[in-house]
């Protein structure tokens, strides 16, 4: 709590609140609050209508618009330091007026749910600490070698002797840190004490030097690795950004690692960003087996107890990794040494609600503020960041060949047309996965649909299972006796019969991962067959559960959507099977070639991983499209080149810059007229090298009961672009009927549906 002293009542406090305005608030201060308490950055407590609200200082002044006796004092400060640095809000100023969102809605996507309410800005406080004996002092951590965990536990209590840790510490270390404690307290060489240790957050981490594991752990480097190595660790001290195109296997991951040693070995912090959570467990394993430091999780599936520790940790210096997924980008460092973006080209790193930043381009636009590298790491780059390299704005690094013994797995077209096909799979895979199988290696077969398949039909009289509130077909869940909608989520029991003819013939149409692996497993039943999809891992521990069975070898034949495309490591598949490629060659959205691009080679890079050669089979009905071809005979890059000139030609995005303003409302004409509105209001506003085109319905016209049209503007510049957005969008809060319309803003956006 602040210490309160008489201050001039007439300063003036400029704040953001979460609320969808695009303004911020006066407040006068109270004449027992000192001034110098009054920093950027802090949280206060303000009025705001009849209740109450967390607000954010973005800055003081003498003057305002507003006249005195009209402004409310606030309530009171809930931070006597700010909890964001100048540079924190440099970004989320920045991100709020290249986004144009509203500055409240910003900031609060920097913070924790448990500080967005007010809680306390202080780690908990643990009542019980453990300290090292004169035993532990003494002993070298290399007598622990064939106790790994022993070793790491050890190793980081020597690192900050004298102090003693307390739990709460050592769950940010390591969350599985019990069992090696308590071994060690049975050697002797730790002890529980009740002496309150020292600050540890602002005094022996500030000064203590993080170490890591013993080389041992570390690989051997081939050439192509030890280059990259030394490009980024050579530039540690100036902001740069690195894009590191590795193909699959190539052994990214250890390059981020011997890269990560080189900062820690500084003192510094480093972020490492990935764009799902399904990634973090292998990745989080490898991590702390190789670092004795603290490192702490960023991502939706830990509790809000958990995510609040763990952005403290970060912002008071007590972590020296983070590992997260989007929302983890904004968590401020103190000691900031580098930035990674994992699969740097993935969709997952731009925000489709609300506040829509992509992450990829705020984390470098952050990298530039603190004057630290930024790593892009992608087996097939995003055609934005292939274009920035062209423009000499990132420094391209290539790993052409795997890491270790493994070799490129071969990609194959199979023609399935004429051919019979069991739920999808024509009989010639069938035969190769019995091959593989009978070798004792493992097949891994990928469609990207979950659930049994995405139409029920009645074989009768035509009738489809569609949802009332999209326009899209139900789709069928098998094992749990639904028919869900994937977009609205509304579901309702699996019919018996038609409700159109009352007869006894629906049938379903299409693939979906369900009924793919029942097929697999009636065709191969005396096989383990895992299902890998957002239906089967939705249970604690289940995703973690699977991969341990394919990592043993007790899984025969893995099923999986996107969750199997990256960053998996299976070293004994050999056989990868896109069932369904041509799902993806048609679609309106101009994104969509580069993305199933992505999609087969992050697919096919799960073959051949270990010392097996692997074999990737496409089954297709157009073996002769260029776009199959093209990347089978001559790699990403040449599809990459190609799909660069078809989009100069064109003069499509990064050859030209968007935004997509979107409407919605439960009557059609209103989100249209609204849409009418803004489009003549933009038209004023543009100048000519910027189009205004629609409005048009949205792809998926009507969704979740909203009528949906969006309008997009197109300029060659971003500058302009930026120009008409900020003469635009402060209107369109004055447009008749606005209140009854949700609306929003997505510049850059990463599709246009």
């Amino acid at each position: 709590m602040s210490k309160l002293t008489k201050t001039s009542a007439q300063l003036i406090l400029r704040v953001a609140i979460d609320v969808p305005l695009y303004r911020l608030f006066d407040y006068l201060v109270p004449p027992e609050i000192d001034e110098e308490l009054l920093q950027p950055g802090i949280r206060l407590e303000a009025p705001f209508g009849t209740g109450k609200k967390i607000a954010y200082l973005i800055e003081t002044s003498r003057s305002s618009q507003i006249a005195p006796s009209k402004l409310k004092p606030i309530l009171r400060i809930l931070d006597d330091q700010p909890l964001l640095s100048a540079d924190d809000m440099k970004l989320l100023l920045w991100s709020s007026q290249y986004y144009h969102h509203p500055l409240g809605e910003v900031i609060k996507t920097a913070f924790p749910a448990a500080l967005r309410s007010g809680k306390p800005s202080a780690l908990p406080v643990q009542n019980k600490y453990f300290s090292l004996t004169g035993s532990g002092l003494a002993t070298a951590v290399e007598s622990l070698k064939k106790s790994p965990r022993q070793q790491q536990a050890l190793t980081y209590f020597q690192q900050y002797y004298p102090t003693a840790l307390s739990e709460g510490q050592l769950v940010q270390w390591n969350k599985n840190w019990r069992s090696a404690v308590k071994s060690l307290m049975a050697k002797e060489l730790l002890m529980v004490t009740d002496a309150s240790p020292p600050e540890l957050i602002n005094t022996e981490v500030e000064n203590a030097k993080p170490l890591i594991n013993t080389d041992r752990l570390a690989l051997q480097l081939n050439g192509e690795q030890q280059a990259a190595v030394a490009t980024i660790t050579g530039n540690l001290k100036k902001f740069a950004v690195f894009l590191l195109e590795g193909i699959t296997g190539s052994g990214k991951t250890e390059v981020y690692m011997q890269t990560i040693r080189r900062v820690l070995e500084r003192g510094q912090q480093v972020l490492v960003l990935v764009p799902e959570i399904n990634l973090t467990p292998q990745l989080e394993a490898r991590f702390r087996e190789r670092f004795s430091v603290s490192m702490t999780l960023s991502h939706s599936n830990l509790t809000e107890k958990q995510r609040h520790g763990s952005w403290l940790s970060m912002q008071q210096g007590a972590s020296s990794i983070l590992l997260g997924t989007r929302s983890a980008l904004f968590t401020p460092m103190p000691k900031p040494g580098l930035i990674i973006l994992d699969e740097e080209h993935d969709t997952s790193f731009k925000q489709q609600e609300g506040f829509r930043f992509s992450a990829r381009d705020v984390a470098i636009m952050r990298a530039k503020l603190l004057n630290i590298p930024v790593v892009l790491g992608s087996a097939t780059p995003s055609l934005e960041s292939l274009y920035n390299v062209q423009q000499q704005r990132y420094q391209l690094i290539v790993l052409k060949q795997r890491a270790g013994n493994a070799v490129e797995p071969r990609l194959l077209l199979m023609d399935i047309r004429n051919q019979k096909l069991h739920s999808g799979l024509s009989e010639p895979l069938i035969a190769e996965i019995r091959t593989v199988l009978g070798q004792g290696e493992q097949a891994l077969l990928f469609i990207n649909r979950r659930g049994f398949a995405p139409t029920l039909i009645c074989h009768h009289c035509g009738w489809v299972a569609r949802c009332r509130h999209c326009d899209a077909n139900l789709v069928i869940h098998s094992q749990a006796k639904l028919l869900r909608c994937h977009h609205c989520g509304k579901e309702q029991r699996l019919l018996p019969d038609c409700p159109a003819c009352n007869a006894n013939q629906l049938t379903p149409l299409g693939l979906g991962t369900e009924r793919v692996a029942e097929t697999i497993q009636t065709l191969f039943p005396s096989q383990t067959v895992v299902r890998l999809d957002r239906d089967s891992t939705q249970r604690k521990g289940a995703l973690e559960g699977y991969l341990a069975q394919i990592n043993s070898g007790e899984a025969n034949i893995i099923i999986g959507t996107q969750m199997l495309a990256k960053g998996h490591h299976f070293p004994n598949v050999t056989l990868v099977a896109i069932i369904d490629v041509d799902s993806g060659l048609f679609s309106i959205d101009y994104h969509a070639t580069e993305r199933l691009a992505q999609t087969i080679i992050q697919v096919a890079g799960r073959a051949g991983r270990g010392n097996k050669p692997g074999r990737v089979i496409l089954q297709t009905r157009q073996p002769g499209h260029a776009l199959l071809n093209t990347l089978i005979n001559e790699g990403y890059s040449s599809f990459a080149a190609n799909a660069l000139t078809e989009r100069k030609q064109a003069l499509l995005p990064p050859y030209s810059y968007h935004a997509l303003v979107r409407a919605q409302a439960g009557k059609n004409q209103l989100a249209l007229d609204f849409l009418r509105t803004v489009a003549a209001m933009a038209n004023q506003c543009a100048a000519k090298q910027t189009q205004i085109l629609g409005p048009v319905p949205a792809p998926m016209e009507k969704r979740a009961g909203a009528f949906r049209y969006q309008l997009l503007l197109q300029s060659a510049k971003r500058s302009d672009l930026q120009n008409v957005l900020g003469m635009l969008i402060p209107q369109l809060e004055t447009i008749n009927g606005v209140k009854k319309i949700h609306w929003s803003v997505d510049v850059d956006p990463a599709d246009l549906f």
